[in-house]
């Protein structure tokens, strides 16, 4: 996306362009494509080695090497010593003559990879497949999982829980003796089972698709901790797939969705179950728990635990008013409130959580009750009273280690040292006797970690928008380095004539708060030209856009956007995360307008510290919750935005799931949800729309954007539209890239998009019946 050079070579020069001479098109295109991932990858050595520890913790499985020639190798903690495991061509070729299937081995992706070094194994994860890669060499495919689902078999492996028509039995592996532990269960009222989700009806082609059980088993073998999902009332979402592989008819299903702001959504009730008891006696007791019944935000399992032989559950008010843990007695049903976190107007919990840490007799609560994001020691005895182990302006992001015995953990925050960007992460050490917290990173950059189980080392990978990652072990006792696994180089990309992203530091719409953004210019920028700006967009308040890391900068497809001839631009304004309460709350309740204003005053400082930027060409791009700023950029501030590519978008926050709106909206009238809505500013419509939406988005309803575009046309405004077939929730396939570059080069730009060689065509469809690999 972008603008270009203003250096095409046309016979009269645009108004905006400049002089006439520099890559065509065709050939910005070529390289935009060339600056997009996987390619991109191709060109960068040593970006991302994907380290991790072994499950053992005795080692370090790590990538070296660009991407599709990578070495994958095992690092000996003990020794320092280190050796190659396998390369990703061999074993990319040795998967597909596994499966018959072409593997790729620059889009190479290994689930929950693990090493060991005793007898040389290597397994992994493909395409929901296990793998194991011996000492020899040879791949095999490794035994499956339990079939009926994940933790429905006991600890000690003499029972299994197993779930038919609604209802759940137990069952003695040895004998096969089978007890009902449940008999009322309805499609409506089932037990032990979460909503399916539309990803897996669309792939068994039923809306009631084989579920894995909802059972967490006691420590004991003994129990289990269930619940009981209810879905009558709830309003059911439909969905037609308008090209089924292998079908010449399209197909429908209806399908449960909890809503932002709807009335009525799924409920959750938990209860235990002696199962030991059950098959002894021939039947089962429901023991209920007496916790209140909880709004199910998303098609997931409701919070469930162990700790201590008792049941411990989170449990969250609709609209994020609290969150509250109860401990329950699984004999009695018993319970009580351990630890609760409120905090006014609303409990941010992509930014707040609480953690059981039985081996500190309490919870450790991330909290904002500062202002700040600090974390606290609760203790059973006093749930509303938090013991501060962390102080200050700045947020805790994540506890990696908790070492009871030394009374200490290891936690990553961002904000506290004062000679880097707030957004840098960090690894710290804090005791519980209220010192201050120890840096175990002290380099001015972004630190991306992870701590062994053990809590004696971790992996950093260390680097900033302008300086290529250092990957390092380093001990976790006082940050000492140990080795060096690697240093990414960019040599191969830079030679392409790649320009650098650079990092921008500004002010906010109200002149007084600092703000930061990234700037991408095109490969062999010309500052003597002309240049329009695209912002690349995400707001709100449950993350951040602007990358910290050399990686993210580097990689980012607003690097692929600014080949087109356009200066590409991300900011993180007010409403958005990791600054403090404060800095976000500007969000609350106001989605449709936060951060407009900021945008558009670092745009405007931008320009006049560049003057090649032309402020008077702006674009705007997003995806997602992005797109949903695209469209409301574009729509609520139309003498400033003028063209805008927006996909994916929850335009109305009521036809999304509802835990992203109601994180930042909680649960309003039905006034405040039209507010913020896109289809309520419809009319304001100056400049070009164009909506990209996949007709199959298990994450945002493909509904969304058909609605923005009824209100647009019937407001009487212009709007274009691009459904993708057979398309879910990611759209970054080669047809939207395509889609997206010509509709700012013809509408920002002021260009014609070039005439491109067709694709090879797909597959002819099967006949009706056809039996389909």
């Amino acid at each position: 996306m972008g603008a270009v050079f203003a250096l095409v070579a046309i016979p009269v020069a645009s108004a905006h362009a400049g002089p006439t001479t520099g890559p065509t098109v065709a050939e910005r295109y070529a390289r935009a494509d060339r600056y997009l991932r996987p390619e991109l990858d191709k060109l960068i050595v040593n970006s991302d080695l994907r380290a991790t520890f072994t499950r053992d913790g005795t080692g370090i499985l790590y990538r070296l090497g660009s991407a599709g020639e990578r070495e994958i190798r095992y690092l000996d903690l003990a020794t320092g010593q280190s050796r190659p495991i396998v390369d990703e061509v061999r074993l990319a070729r040795l998967l597909a003559e596994a499966t018959g299937k072409e593997v790729d081995p620059a889009a190479l992706r290994l689930d929950d990879p693990d090493y060991s070094a005793k007898d040389g194994a290597l397994t992994f994860g493909v395409a929901d497949r296990q793998w194991t890669l011996n000492s020899a060499g040879t791949l095999v495919e490794a035994k499956k999982g339990d079939p009926e689902g994940e933790g429905a078999v006991s600890p000690d492996g003499r029972f299994e829980i197993v779930a038919r028509d609604f209802n759940l039995f137990a069952r003695e592996r040895k004998s096969g003796r089978e007890v009902a532990l449940t008999t009322d269960g309805t499609r409506e009222q089932p037990y032990g089972r979460s909503i399916p989700q539309l990803a897996d009806i669309l792939k068994a082609g039923t809306e009631e698709p084989k579920m894995p059980v909802s059972v967490v088993w006691a420590p004991d073998s003994r129990q289990i901790l269930s619940w009981r999902l209810d879905t009558r009332g709830v309003a059911r979402l439909s969905i037609t797939q308008e090209n089924p592989p292998g079908s010449f008819y399209p197909r429908g299903f209806q399908y449960v969705y909890p809503l932002a702001g709807a009335a009525k959504l799924p409920q959750a009730t938990r209860f235990t179950v002696d199962v030991e008891d059950a098959l002894k006696r021939r039947r089962a007791r429901i023991v209920p728990l007496d916790i209140p019944s909880e709004s199910i935000l998303y098609p997931s399992p409701p919070d469930m635990g162990w700790a201590g032989g008792k049941a411990r559950v989170q449990w969250t008010e609709r609209g994020y008013r609290q969150l509250v843990v109860y401990e329950a007695d699984p004999k009695t049903g018993k319970s009580t409130v351990t630890a609760r976190e409120s905090v006014a107007p609303i409990v941010t919990v992509t930014s707040s959580y609480l953690r059981p840490a039985p081996e500190l007799g309490g919870e450790l609560d991330v909290s904002e009750r500062s202002g700040w994001a600090q974390l606290y020691l609760i203790r059973p005895d006093d749930p509303d009273r938090a013991l501060p182990l962390t102080r200050g302006d700045w947020e805790v992001l994540d506890v990696a280690h908790i070492d009871a015995k030394a009374r200490t953990l290891l936690l990553t925050g961002v904000g506290r040292e004062r000679d880097r960007n707030p957004y840098y992460r960090a690894l710290y050490r804090v005791t519980l006797d209220g010192q201050q917290p120890l840096l175990l990173t002290p380099e001015p950059l972004d630190h991306e970690i992870e701590v062994s189980s053990d809590g004696k080392w971790f992996i950093d990978a260390m680097s900033s928008p302008t300086a290529p990652t250092r990957t390092v072990v380093r001990d976790a006792r006082d940050g000492r380095i140990v080795t060096e696994l690697a240093r990414a180089d960019a040599s191969a990309l830079f030679a392409t004539g790649y320009t650098a992203p650079e990092p921008f530091a500004g002010l906010a719409a109200d002149g007084k708060t600092r703000l930061y953004g990234m700037i991408w210019r095109p490969a062999n920028f010309d500052p003597k030209r002309s240049y329009p700006i695209i912002d690349a967009v995400y707001t709100g308040p449950t993350t951040t856009n602007v990358p910290t890391s050399w990686s993210g900068a580097v990689t980012a497809g607003a690097g692929s956007v600014a080949q087109l001839g356009a200066i590409v631009v991300s900011i993180d304004g007010t409403g958005t995360s990791r600054r403090g309460q404060a800095f976000r709350l500007p969000a609350y309740q106001n989605l449709g307008e936060v951060g407009l204003d900021d945008h558009i005053a670092m745009i405007r400082q931008m320009a006049a510290k560049y003057p090649y930027i032309d402020a008077g060409r702006v674009g705007v791009y997003g995806g997602s919750a992005g797109g949903y700023d695209a469209a409301r950029f574009v729509l609520r501030r139309p003498n400033f935005f003028k063209v805008a590519v927006a996909s994916s978008g929850n335009h109305d926050l009521r036809l999304d799931k509802a835990w992203w709106p109601e994180v930042s909206m909680g649960n309003p009238d039905e006034a405040v949800w039209e507010r913020n809505s896109n289809m309520s500013v419809a009319k304001n419509l100056q400049g070009k729309l164009l909506l990209i939406h996949g007709d199959i988005d298990d994450n945002v309803p493909v509904t969304e954007s058909l609605r923005l575009a009824n209100a647009l046309i019937t407001a009487g405004r212009d709007v274009d539209v691009v459904i993708l077939p057979n398309t879910t929730h990611r759209v970054a396939q080669p047809f939207f890239w395509r889609k997206l570059r010509d509709y700012f080069t013809r509408h920002l730009l002021d260009e014609k998009p070039p005439v491109l060689p067709l694709p090879a065509p797909a597959p002819a469809m099967p006949a009706i019946g056809a039996a389909t690999k």
